[in-house]
């Protein structure tokens, strides 16, 4: 089930943080704490494992990243998994209402409040906001989805169990941001900017994703400057 705060917006980055700390059961249970989130051979899909902000960086594998052979369209997105008649647009614009909306025939969604967290803009029509994936398709591609199945792409692309991985922010926030990673953007909220960066680090985590060396840079760079939480990660493959 997504549970993504909606007051994460307006948090300062030392608050925002706090949003990641471990349930008191997860950080109980036998086996559970890893350095090392993301070393293949060493986890599989639906193990949780927590570290702290730095060792999940650390622990990215880096490699060269490659755009060939990439389209948008095999990242089937804004599926209805559920089969409830709300597609994944819909389940996070929802889901992150700070102000519910009125949900009518075929999930057309009237009325509702939401605050951008990229922007810290806040919002009154379901249509001025985009559904972001915190890691773009593209990116995602490049640091190694271009090697998965159609049915993990679309997985990845409409992953609703992670609240980390899709947000609902300002489409001229989104627009900015583009396909960019961490070292070419961060969003304009600088409240905002450290829980971005660990929510970038728990997506690529998650999904086994490598970084390059300028974006690992930018990762080591930024995290100096942002609170060593703990993080918990729930593997998808």
């Amino acid at each position: 089930m997504r549970v993504r705060s909606v007051l994460a917006a307006v948090l300062s980055a030392a608050a925002a943080a706090a949003l990641l700390t471990v349930p008191a059961d997860a950080a109980a249970a036998p086996g559970l704490r890893t350095a090392a989130p993301a070393v293949a051979g060493q986890h599989r899909a639906g193990e949780q494992v927590t570290t702290t902000l730095r060792e999940a960086i650390d622990a990215l594998p880096v490699a060269e990243e490659s755009r060939e052979g990439y389209e948008r369209t095999k990242f089937r997105h804004w599926v209805d998994a559920d089969k409830n008649g709300c597609s994944t647009r819909a389940e996070v614009l929802i889901a992150e209402a700070a102000s519910a909306p009125f949900v009518g025939a075929k999930c057309s969604l009237s009325g509702g409040v939401w605050v951008s967290p990229y922007d810290d803009m806040v919002l009154q029509d379901a249509k001025a906001l985009d559904v972001d994936h915190v890691v773009p398709l593209a990116e995602a591609w490049d640091s190694g989805a271009s090697a998965w199945s159609a049915a993990e792409r679309q997985a990845y692309a409409n992953d609703l169990d992670e609240p980390r991985a899709l947000i609902a922010v300002s489409a001229k926030s989104n627009r900015s941001k583009a396909d960019k990673d961490v070292a070419e953007w961060l969003p304009p909220a600088e409240a905002y900017r450290c829980t971005y960066l660990t929510d970038w680090t728990v997506v690529k985590t998650r999904w086994g994703l490598s970084i390059d060396q300028v974006e690992a840079d930018a990762l080591h760079r930024l995290a100096a400057d942002c609170p060593n939480n703990e993080v918990t990660v729930t593997l998808a493959r």
